[in-house]
């Protein structure tokens, strides 16, 4: 039986943990969310219930409803009720995706450094039409491009592929053309391997224009030729940043549920937690691959998702991370 759920899961496409809730009302949850704000002491059990058993399009409905109803945002009436990570987390879950990622990206290029890893990780994660709306969002909010943010606060060969990627222009077919794999990898190798010195450009227009599928097709072709994994010849040609963003397209492009389970489990492991990953990717990924990225993290590590949070985090900030995730693997 249970083989048959997941595959009728997978028919469907979505590999979230979060699912639509039946019988929804906007009304009926917002005048809940206000009664447990507006409450002596909040009452978080009822807000993470709500929170986490919605669809973000039904959160976006109670956004609407709750502001109709009391004239406030609820995003505002949450940051001035709650505090911590927990905050930032139910904050996070009523805000659009596109907003969300928007403003995380923001967070990643603002202040002291830049957090280049998370940079990273949603420009190559999201797809065209979610780059083109988190595009559209930043503008929105910021009254400046990402591409001007992103220009002013990288360089050289790392910020041309960070370009190419916010530009929302990966195709997106499902299609592949072998002859084109064959074209592409010998492309990679003379630009690479085959000479001396590395032609930068021919990697950036390669991984970040062609489809996953694509790619996965030139590496294998590209290992033919080379007798080598794409992956060592990124190590061997180049370096920084750079480097980590083409091994991060790599690593999409093999799986991109693996990719992510990667990035959970560096935020979770060692000394202290890494809560501005966790939350993004736990958020982010609820409604696409969640239900993959736990299967990989088990695969990988040995222990499941869920068993990682509960030892690293703690209160209504592990409760809801605990709902998010699912279920124990």
């Amino acid at each position: 039986m249970k083989s048959l759920c997941l595959k009728q899961e997978k028919k469907v496409g979505h590999r979230g943990t979060m699912q639509d809730y039946p019988g929804f009302s906007p009304s009926v949850d917002a005048e809940a969310i206000r009664k447990a704000i507006r409450g002596i002491g909040t009452d978080e059990e009822t807000l993470i219930s709500i929170l986490t058993e919605r669809t973000n399009a039904q959160r976006q409905l109670i956004v609407q409803a709750y502001q109709a109803a009391y004239g406030k945002e609820l995003k505002d009436d949450l940051k001035g009720d709650l505090s911590g990570h927990f905050k930032e987390l139910m904050v996070a879950l009523v805000t659009p995706p596109a907003m969300f990622d928007a403003k995380q990206l923001k967070k990643s290029m603002k202040g002291v450094g830049t957090s280049e890893h998370a940079l990273i990780e949603i420009l190559t994660t999201r797809t065209s039409r979610q780059m083109k709306e988190i595009s559209q969002a930043y503008y929105t909010v910021y009254k400046k491009s990402l591409g001007d943010d992103i220009s002013s606060e990288t360089s050289g060969d790392f910020r041309k592929a960070l370009l190419t990627l916010a530009d929302g222009r990966r195709d997106e077919s499902l299609k592949v053309d072998e002859q084109l794999a064959k074209k592409d990898a010998q492309i990679l190798y003379n630009a690479g391997e085959n000479r001396w010195g590395t032609d930068e450009d021919k990697f950036t227009e390669i991984l970040c224009l062609r489809s996953f599928p694509q790619l996965k097709l030139t590496f294998d072709e590209y290992r033919n030729i080379s007798q080598k994994d794409i992956e060592d010849s990124i190590k061997g040609e180049l370096s920084g940043h750079f480097e980590d963003l083409l091994l991060a397209i790599v690593r999409c492009a093999r799986s991109m549920p693996a990719f992510l389970a990667e990035r959970l489990h560096q935020a979770l492991k060692g000394v202290g937690t890494d809560e501005f990953t966790l939350n993004r990717i736990m958020v982010s990924r609820s409604e696409i691959d969640l239900l993959d990225i736990r299967a990989e993290f088990k695969k990988h590590y040995g222990y499941s998702l869920y068993s990682a949070i509960k030892s690293d985090t703690s209160g209504n900030y592990e409760i809801t991370l605990l709902k998010i995730c699912g279920r124990d693997d």
